[in-house]
């Protein structure tokens, strides 16, 4: 059993959660987060920890921000968009038992000191913000780093969040089959 409660979105998210793995969910009932869902989510937090897992879309990063904001300390795990898609559906409740149990081996915890050195110039280098394919790449890093797609903005915000520095992320990049330089050639 996993000893953190896992926070979601909704019901089916529950049930895919429990066929992957044994897990208590706390679900937030959408995007619209209440007082006393946060409130639980809080002593979940104090008594047992929390990892949260939200669906890897606009609505589910809305809910990891405000979740996160609200109860520092959260554990993070993410899956990426392809795994949790059906049709055009995209949730946690698509998501397979192997990849749930995959996201949730590669849980990430915020750094509470945040110390990184990574900076918005390191992203343009590695061509992962204001350059054509810069989302498809940012989505394969991210993946490979275990902090969900973002856009720039936030990529570089996880990043920091989760204390990655300008080594992690060439390792990434060299693991991706990216090598972040804008001719081609080494790092």
């Amino acid at each position: 059993m996993i000893q953190e409660i896992i926070v979601v979105e909704g019901k089916n998210d529950t049930i895919a959660i429990r066929r992957a793995v044994e897990a208590d969910t706390i679900e937030t009932g959408g995007s619209a987060v209440n007082r006393e869902v946060l409130e639980r989510i809080k002593l979940a937090q104090r008594r047992r920890g929390v990892i949260i897992l939200t669906d890897p879309d606009h609505a589910g990063e809305r809910i990891r921000h405000l979740v996160s904001s609200k109860v520092p300390g959260c554990k993070h795990a993410f899956l990426a968009q392809e795994e949790a898609t059906y049709r055009d559906d995209i949730g946690i409740e698509n998501a397979s038992p192997e990849s749930i149990r995959a996201a949730l081996a590669e849980v990430r915890t915020e750094s509470e000191i945040q110390a990184t050195d990574l900076t918005w110039a390191d992203l343009m280098r590695a061509r992962l913000a204001g350059v054509d394919g810069a989302a498809e790449r940012r989505m394969r890093v991210g993946k490979s780093l275990s902090i969900g797609y973002a856009n720039g903005k936030t990529f570089l915000k996880r990043c920091r969040m989760f204390g990655i520095g300008k080594q992690e992320l060439a390792d990434a990049l060299r693991r991706s089959g990216l090598d972040g330089t804008e001719d081609g050639g080494g790092r």
